[in-house]
């Protein structure tokens, strides 16, 4: 947020820092201009990013008195840019998922029931920094998983389904200490340890096990956008996938929503092209 604010205040006056701009003098015409000039080096996301940090301040002015209503309610009024684009990377195949769940059953190492399970949370919907902060005891009966404070500093749970139980016991059934991380490193020769896993060695253990399996390279990430596709493939409603995303707003999940193009497909096909 320092950062964003910094760059908010060069902008406004070349040398100034966020702690030495005076804020209380931002208005609706300056934020204007600061948004049209973020639109043309960066994403929307992060010009968001930026206009909400000016936001937060210009409220924190409002509520010391240093800055009138009207000129509070029109710098509010600068509206964020709406952002339809999907992150980077693409959805998995019914195929490649399971050919990389194989490629970690054919492993007899613990690692094999490690990488697994991982794999299951991944595509329950975790984000990888959410995956390595997995204890213990935030598995609970039926496959509930707990994640606690997830991103936005939220608690929301979520859940495995049958083959993820059955993954998650066998990964559970593998571990004979009584560490709380889920998750742990694994060393050479299958020596166990009770140090968490890092957010690296999650990236590292998909690309490994992608190339046993044959499958593309891929990201954690890109399981988590393939749970929600299947989610909503499958029926769930959108509200109720949100809440097992974790996503603040539901216009991020229904950026994974494949129905309306395969709508459009559909539709494309009942047309006829004499050539």
């Amino acid at each position: 947020m320092l950062a964003a604010l910094n760059l908010i205040a060069r902008m406004l006056s070349p040398g100034a820092t966020a702690q030495t701009l005076h804020w209380a003098a931002v208005r609706f015409q300056h934020i204007s201009v600061i948004r049209a000039q973020l639109m043309e080096k960066y994403a929307p996301s992060t010009v968001n990013k930026h206009l909400a940090a000016i936001r937060g301040v210009l409220r924190t002015a409002y509520n010391l008195g240093q800055l009138d209503n009207d000129d509070y309610r029109r710098a509010l009024a600068v509206k964020s840019v709406f952002n339809d684009r999907l992150p980077a990377g693409r959805e998995l195949t019914p195929g490649e998922l399971a050919s990389l769940v194989n490629a970690c059953k054919a492993d007899p190492e613990p690692a094999g029931a490690r990488d697994a399970a991982l794999l299951a949370v991944l595509y329950a919907g975790l984000r990888r920094s959410e995956v390595v902060a997995l204890n213990r005891d935030h598995i609970g009966p039926d496959g509930q998983i707990t994640v606690r404070a997830g991103k936005g500093r939220k608690d929301r749970i979520v859940y495995l389904p049958a083959g993820g139980i059955a993954a998650m016991n066998a990964w559970l059934a593998v571990r004979t200490d009584q560490a709380a991380p889920l998750f742990t490193r694994i060393g050479k020769g299958g020596r166990m340890s009770t140090d968490r896993m890092s957010d690296q060695a999650v990236y590292n253990i998909l690309q490994r096990r992608a190339e046993q399996a044959g499958v593309e390279d891929l990201s954690p990430h890109d399981l988590r956008r393939t749970f929600v596709g299947d989610a909503l493939d499958a029926g769930a409603d959108l509200a109720t996938v949100q809440r097992l995303a974790g996503h603040n707003d539901p216009k991020t999940t229904a950026r994974y929503d494949r129905r309306p193009e395969a709508a459009k497909k559909r539709a494309a096909a009942l047309l006829h092209f004499p050539f």
